[in-house]
């Protein structure tokens, strides 16, 4: 056990008795200036400590990443909507924008704040949401969201991803916005579709890969376009980021395609995307058209996962918690071994923070305090039952507490 972070004293703000880490470890957390100091055996003499929790065995986990999201679409503080969109992304984009032309209120009261407290309290701690930039929201949707950033700073870990929905060519204002975006304080520069909604493969990639060099920024590109195409726009990405020296910096989101390409095609691929240095986020969709998961991590590909819409003009869905994440793609893939199912954590939880820089990752002295409690014993029963944490610790401080409801 290590101590590194531990104050000169010794001494702690928090200390969790009997937690019980993935790796089976009983140990007691010291945590100190919102950072966990120490990770002690069970029979080590212990310093002073200001306060205590005894978890009586409980499994202790870093707090979980969302790598994809959407806060400014989210209507879960509306009344419902039934979805409307048909057919193509170009449809569902035609809609949405209707929609936004309608609507009044902000944000925050449209559902972000809600999606956000859900999230919390499903052990989420950190995020990356997309931020739509057109010729409808201008920057003023980034605005907003940059605001909600500051006021859920003591809660939630938050990047923003500046993203041209309607294209960067086909709507006329875009690159300009994306630009002055980045001056307001997105951290990324998003892309969609180069082909599928701009009708050009490398003239949206060039404004793209042109404001994150210019700006010091990482990339975040939505992928939808299916086969040959989709094909050859991850490897004009992959290209790029060689070329660019943005390697570790750049991730595609979606890429559908890879779902259509043979095993050595994608082997190919995969080694391509391991040597650029570039992530791949998946919301592991239903249909036809989920990336092989299992394949890719096997192959070395850093993958990451994210629940993209939340009850939006996109989807229906509500699926906000990343456990439930995780349980889809057991379901999907028909992973049941402990190992397996025990690797879905690396999504959720070190892949994001070490390519992304989301979440602490990993239960270790150093790291932030951004802890969740399951009445679990392992990783694998926290997947198959879909739990709730009973605790949430943010920057070392308790942010949801349902021990009481859970004992009762």
């Amino acid at each position: 056990m290590s101590n590194a972070a531990l104050p000169k004293d010794g001494s702690c703000d928090l200390r969790l008795r009997c937690a019980t880490t993935v790796e089976g470890l009983a140990v007691t957390i010291d945590i100190a200036e919102g950072r966990v100091a120490a990770l002690r055996p069970p029979d080590e003499p212990l310093p002073p400590a200001q306060d205590e929790i005894d978890l009586r065995g409980a499994l202790v986990l870093p707090g979980l990443s969302d790598s994809h999201v959407h806060l400014d679409k989210c209507m879960l503080g509306l009344a419902w909507r039934p979805h409307r969109a048909q057919g193509s992304v170009r449809a569902i984009i035609a809609d949405e924008k209707a929609f936004r032309r309608a609507e009044r209120v902000s944000l925050a009261e449209q559902g972000a704040e809600a999606l956000l407290d859900r999230m919390l309290h499903s052990g989420t701690t950190s995020l990356r949401t997309h931020v739509d930039i057109d010729d409808v929201t201008q920057l003023d949707h980034l605005a907003q969201i940059l605001e909600l950033r500051a006021r859920w700073s003591d809660r939630m870990q938050i990047q923003i991803v500046a993203f041209p929905q309607s294209g960067i060519l086909s709507c006329a204002p875009v690159a300009g916005y994306l630009d002055d975006a980045m001056r307001m304080g997105a951290d990324l520069v998003g892309g969609l579709d180069p082909v599928g909604i701009d009708g050009d493969r490398d003239g949206p990639l060039d404004i793209v890969f042109t404001l994150a060099e210019r700006h010091g920024r990482g990339i975040d590109i939505h992928l939808h376009d299916g086969g040959e195409l989709g094909l050859d726009e991850i490897d004009a990405i992959v290209m790029r980021t060689k070329a660019s020296g943005l390697g570790g910096l750049v991730t595609i989101s979606h890429a559908f395609a890879l779902a259509e390409a043979d095993d050595l095609r994608l082997g190919r691929i995969a080694e391509a995307l391991c040597e650029a240095g570039v992530t791949l986020v998946s919301s592991v969709p239903g249909g036809r058209r989920c990336p092989p998961i299992p394949r890719l991590r096997e192959l070395g590909v850093a993958v990451c996962f994210g629940t993209d819409n939340v009850r939006d003009c996109w989807n229906p869905s509500t699926v906000i918690s990343m456990v439930d994440r995780t349980t889809l793609a057991a379901y999907r893939f028909d992973l049941r071994s402990d190992a397996d199912l025990t690797a879905l954590l690396d999504p959720i939880t070190t892949v994001p923070a070490r390519v992304a820089g989301l979440g602490p990752g990993a239960l270790a002295p150093g790291a932030r305090a951004d802890l969740i409690v399951f009445d679990a014993t392992c990783g694998p029963q926290v997947i198959v039952e879909r739990q709730e944490p009973v605790l949430v610790l943010v920057k070392g401080t308790v942010a949801i507490d349902r021990r009481g409801r859970a004992a009762g």
